[in-house]
């Protein structure tokens, strides 16, 4: 393992431009800084400087060296500022990321716990593609991922999941298409036009699939990534539209539609992504305590129903 201490006389030297300025900077004299650089090189296996005449020049693996021994020593006093400059009493930072395709409502939802702890939290919360908010885990620059599926395969990122819990899909539309529509649900979508998540979504494929099984086939006239702008759409009447069934309330009544019908057999997933498998962070263990609580009673409920009942 490098010895920083070392890296740091070899990064002042460089910076400096000579040994002897350096001596004067860090008051060592030039021979310990020169032994230290010494055993630097030799725990590295390359050589860092050429002397050229009375001076010396930094070697390939000298400046690919001065590269991270500038990230790594400017980083340093930067954490030294923030951290001298903290106000007392400060929020505890939580950073989380939430995957596009996860419903606002739902996102909220599951975030809302962390705000009701009894230390104070500031929630930094981005949203962005799963594979960009994986990359970001893996650099711990996120504390957690919200995310409808498990960490895909093929993706080169240690992290855990943590099932939040599933629930079923409710179908709503605007006031004036829902009266064009029979009320024997879910043959009425036969030919509507219908607004579906987009193919990057786990459930975009388990609703066609369903289509098949019930032998429906609507006319789908739009794909969205976005769940909002999906419902932007439904409340304007362009198309029938989904969202999962413990926020349906919370969607009729702000964007002004009405439930069609749902099913059970269709179900969405939410999991949130650390790089713990043992939560020990306070603000996820109440988001994933609570949304089990939530989440997982909808389940419950469902498996408890007879066959008859789960349409």
């Amino acid at each position: 393992m490098i010895n920083y201490k070392h890296l740091h006389y070899f990064w002042v030297v460089a910076k400096e431009g000579g040994i002897a300025r350096a001596s004067e900077r860090l008051h060592l004299t030039p021979q310990t800084i020169s032994g230290q650089i010494s055993l630097l090189e030799e725990n590295m296996g390359e050589a860092l400087f050429n002397r050229v005449g009375r001076n010396l020049e930094l070697t390939e693996t000298g400046r690919l060296a001065l590269s991270y021994a500038d990230e790594i020593f400017t980083l340093g006093g930067e954490l030294e500022e923030v951290v001298r400059n903290l106000p007392s009493g400060r929020p505890m930072v939580f950073k989380v990321g939430v995957a596009d395709v996860v419903p606002k409502s739902i996102a909220y939802r599951l975030l809302a716990p962390a705000l009701e702890l009894p230390d104070s939290v500031r929630i930094v919360c981005r949203e962005n593609n799963i594979d960009t908010l994986l990359a970001e885990l893996a650099l711990h620059r996120l504390d957690l991922v919200i995310a409808d599926s498990p960490i895909p395969p093929g993706v080169n990122v240690r992290g855990f999941n943590h099932q939040l819990g599933e629930c079923g899909i409710s179908f709503f539309a605007a006031p004036e298409l829902a009266k064009t529509l029979s009320k024997d649900f879910p043959q009425n979508l036969k030919g509507i036009p219908i607004l579906l998540p987009g193919e990057t979504t786990v459930t975009h494929s388990r609703l066609l699939r369903w289509f098949d099984k019930q032998h429906i086939h609507p006319r789908i006239v739009g794909e969205f990534d976005d769940s909002a702008l999906m419902k932007a759409f439904g409340q304007a009447g362009t198309g029938i539209f989904i969202a999962p069934t413990p926020i349906a309330k919370e969607v009729e009544k702000q964007y002004g539609v009405t439930v069609i019908g749902k099913t059970e057999e269709v179900r969405e997933q939410f999991y949130a992504i650390s790089v713990e498998r043992r939560i020990s962070h306070p603000a996820v263990a109440a988001i994933t305590e609570t949304a089990r609580e939530w989440l997982f009673r909808d389940k419950q409920q469902h498996e408890q129903k007879t066959p008859s009942e789960k349409s």
